[in-house]
Parts: structure tokens; sequence; C-alpha cells
């Protein structure tokens, strides 16, 4: 019968079989600890082993067991691999311990609202869902480090949010994420109060910092996940020789990204709506690329960036963006779609969604962000309750 123990020496922890198999045979291992099956021998064929001795073999086991345990823990934490099998403790991580991990969705909110509106909640729940391994960070820039986002808040749509594993709300601190890049001495120089487009602005230069510094995917908090994006450097065509930045994703440390960040402050406009966004990507990319127009489905690549067709994102273009609200006969497949942008920007007349509609919008609710909707539907419940006066 094997018999495997723990034997310990100076520098180094060793196995012994038993006398039964290889006599005096030992095995050492070079690394602090072996994995290992203790598995007990059979108590009458056992020798007597002195109280102190097994005292010790206790301990030893003991301290094994911890050191093993703090070993997983660290891995739970700095591995994004674990998302699926064990939960990250939201509330001790800061932003660069969750943005390290990698491969990061961020979304941003560069307005001072604090209680996201559902479009908002539904595209960073549908992430989520679409990527479990990944965190799902939204920026918010009303937060402060001070904010409290506890389950008893009485913004919903943080507890609704914060309940998923892999999603992070963090305070959106722009002189912190434009430290180290071309960005900071522009941001130190504008007023925003006399910048007809901060909103966008500001949110066009946060997203490039952003993934210039940590990398992954950046996504517009009116864009939809229905399957996952496959490539890791891309940028997402609004039509034919025309970029977005409304999804774009790079890899930490990007060139292309740097020389975005670069023009971004040469080419300052901000009275010019898109010029340091959609029309800034645009023209950097024709500085590496002869954009052609798009045939089919296909996509374009050139200098390793993938130019993604314009179904990948927009397969309905920004004139016909109302058509999210209305009812279909039938409802389209997006087959060759990775995301849908509801041209939230269009929305002048805040077009929403509404419980019951049939709408292709309420459709892409109930698939892709179903606890957001569940929660639309509670709200309208509550609102149609007769009230103390009635």
């Amino acid at each position: 019968m094997l018999q495997t123990v723990w034997v310990s020496s100076p520098g180094s922890w060793a196995l012994q079989e038993s006398n039964s198999h290889h006599q005096g045979k030992k095995r050492c291992w070079k690394c602090r600890f072996v994995r290992t099956i203790i598995q007990h021998p059979c108590r009458r064929h056992a020798p007597k082993r002195s109280r102190k001795e097994r005292m010790l073999r206790k301990i030893q086991i003991c301290l094994c067991f911890c050191f093993v345990s703090g070993i997983l823990y660290e891995i739970s934490l700095l591995s994004s691999c674990v998302f699926s099998y064990l939960p990250m403790a939201q509330h001790y991580l800061t932003p660069e311990q969750v943005l390290n991990l990698g491969k990061s969705i961020i979304f941003l909110e560069t307005t001072e609202r604090l209680e996201p509106p559902p479009l908002v909640s539904c595209s960073v729940e549908s992430a989520a869902r679409i990527y479990q391994d990944r965190p799902i960070i939204l920026f918010m820039r009303g937060l402060t480090n001070e904010t409290a986002l506890d389950m008893n808040t009485s913004y919903a749509a943080f507890s609704l949010l914060s309940s998923m594993k892999n999603v992070f709300l963090f305070p959106l601190q722009m002189e912190t994420v434009f430290q180290e890049t071309p960005l900071l001495q522009w941001y130190n120089q504008v007023v925003p109060e006399q910048e007809k487009n901060w909103v966008h602005v500001s949110s066009d230069a946060s997203r490039l910092a952003l993934i210039w510094k940590y990398g992954g995917i950046y996504m517009d908090t009116d864009v939809i996940s229905i399957r996952p994006i496959p490539q890791e450097s891309f940028l997402a065509a609004q039509k034919s020789r025309f970029s977005s930045n409304g999804i774009f994703g790079f890899p930490a440390r990007h060139k292309f990204i740097w020389d975005c960040m670069e023009n971004f402050v040469l080419k300052y406009n901000g009275n010019i709506w898109g010029n340091q966004g959609p029309f800034l990507m645009t023209r950097m990319l024709k500085t590496l690329c002869n954009l052609t127009d798009f045939q089919g489905t296909e996509d374009h690549s050139c200098q390793n960036i993938s130019f993604l067709n314009p179904q990948r994102f927009y397969p309905i273009p920004y004139p016909a963006w109302s058509r999210y609200y209305q009812v279909w006969d039938k409802s389209p497949s997006f087959n060759h779609s990775y995301a849908l942008h509801l041209w939230n920007f269009m929305n002048r007349n805040r077009k929403v969604v509404v419980a019951g509609s049939n709408t292709l919008a309420e459709k892409l609710y109930k698939t892709y962000c179903p606890t957001t909707y569940e929660d639309l539907i509670q709200n309208a419940k509550h609102r149609d309750l007769p009230g103390p006066e009635d």
C-alpha cells in the first residue's frame, strides 16, 4: 500500500514512499510546496508515533492548507479567468487593480447624473452577460470616492448592476486618467464651462486614455451586446470609409491610440461635434489605410487593425435610428452583428422602451438585458398603482 507523507527539510519539501515500495527512495522538489493526497495507513500496520510527532505532523498539514488557501485567494483577485467560478470582492478593488486584470469592457458616463437610465443599464448588463469572464467597468463622472454604492442605495440601477459579479462602478477622475498621456496638457488648459460639447469631448478623450493605458474594449452606453467580438485590435465602420469611435478595442500601449491622442491635441476644436471622436478615428485610419467601400459583409484590415463591417454594429444606420422603437412585422436576426448601437444621441424626443409595446428595442431588452427589463416592468407597475388620494 502506497503511503505518502510530508517530510520537512531545509529549503524544500520531500515526498517519501513506504518501505513496501522502493526502500529509501526520496524525491525532492525545489519549489516551496507540493500538492499531494495524504493517505493514512491502516492503524494496525502503522508504526506507533509519539504524541509530539503526531502534533508536529498536524501542524505541518494545517500550515500547508493555510498556505495553499492563501495562494488560491490571491489568484482569485489577480486573474480574470476565475470570474465564472469565484466572485470578486468588488468593494475592495481599485480601478487600477481591475483594469490591470486586462481585457476590460469600458463604459463612460461623463454627465453628473447618478442614476443610470434603462438604456445604460441594459448596455452594461448585456456586456456582463456576453463577456462573463471579463471585467465590465462603468466610470461615472458624478461619483466620488465617498459615494456609497451599497445594496441599500436609493439608486435602483446601482443595486441592479452591482449585483452582477463582473460589473464594477467607479468614479471617473479625468486628471488621473490623463496622467502620462498627451491629453494631460490639454486637460490642464481647457476650460470646461466654455466648451460647447464638453460632455462629448471629455468622453472622447477619456476613452482614448483608458484604452491606451490598460487595453480592452470601449463601448458607448447605448450599445447592446449580442455576441462576443472576436478581434482584439479593431475599429467599427459606421459606414464605408468612415469610422465610429463608439466601439473600438486595442491592446494596452498600442501606437494607433497614442497617435490618436497626439492628433486629438494637435487638431483640437471643441466647437465641431465629433472632431475629436469619429472624425479623429477616420482621419487617423486614413493615414494607415486606403479605405474602400464594403462589399457584402466582409471586414477590412490593414496594419494589423481590423476595420469591421457596418453590419457588425450598425445594421440600422443613423438616419433610420427610430426603427429601434418601432414594431416590426418580422424582427431582424442580426446574424452578422456583434452588438447594436441604438443611436441615443439622435433620440432627441427621448423615445424609451415601454413594456408591452412589442417594439424592436423591447425585444432586445427581453433577450439581452432581462434583469433591466424586469426592473422596467416593476417600475411601470408602481407608476400605475393608485395613490392614496385615489
